[in-house]
């Protein structure tokens, strides 16, 4: 089961890639004042039809073959909606995905946020050619795009070398404490 937000971004990232997308923004954002935790995936993916992506909220479809289940999504809108929040699946064939779920923040069965750091340091270092951009809002902004620290590092490759794996993690690790802390 997925335990916490961060899991979930992380597994409706990899279907992205999965359909294809090599393009993936995605984010968190935490409202204190309107009691509301958000966060969303889009990707440039193959998208799916209206009748597909109704399907895809039942967690006995799936289109992938090594598994009879799909459970994710279903996951995440049933504890979205268990949460007081919402939840909304958008995609188009040709154009892509959008995921997008909402959690009253005070709720006492919210799940946690969970470490972002390290679902971005698992997605880059997975997918080291996909275009990764991730913002975090909270009190300020933070955002993470790949796209930038490629023009630093010149070779997606070096995204699965341990150092910059840690350097990824440790970024956004403080990125979201800094945007929790109003920077």
């Amino acid at each position: 089961m997925l335990e916490d937000l961060s899991h979930h971004l992380l597994d409706i990232a990899e279907n992205g890639v999965n359909a294809g997308a090599d393009f993936v923004d995605m984010g968190l954002e935490e409202d204190f004042e309107g009691d509301l935790v958000r966060m969303w995936v889009r990707d440039n993916g193959r998208g799916m039809s209206k009748e597909v992506a109704e399907m895809a909220v039942d967690p006995f479809y799936t289109s992938r073959s090594t598994r009879k289940v799909g459970l994710g999504l279903p996951f995440l809108k049933q504890a979205a909606e268990a949460c007081g929040g919402t939840f909304r699946l958008e995609s188009k064939l040709g154009e892509g995905t959008l995921t997008e779920a909402s959690f009253r923040l005070s709720h006492i069965d919210r799940p946690p946020v969970g470490d972002l750091g390290s679902t971005m340091m698992a997605l880059l270092s997975g997918h080291p050619n996909v275009r990764w951009r991730f913002t975090f809002r909270c009190r300020g902004q933070y955002v993470f795009d790949s796209a930038e620290a490629l023009e630093i590092l010149e070779d997606p490759e070096l995204f699965k070398t341990p150092d910059v794996c840690l350097w990824v993690r440790d970024s956004v690790r403080e990125g979201v404490e800094e945007a929790r802390r109003g920077g």
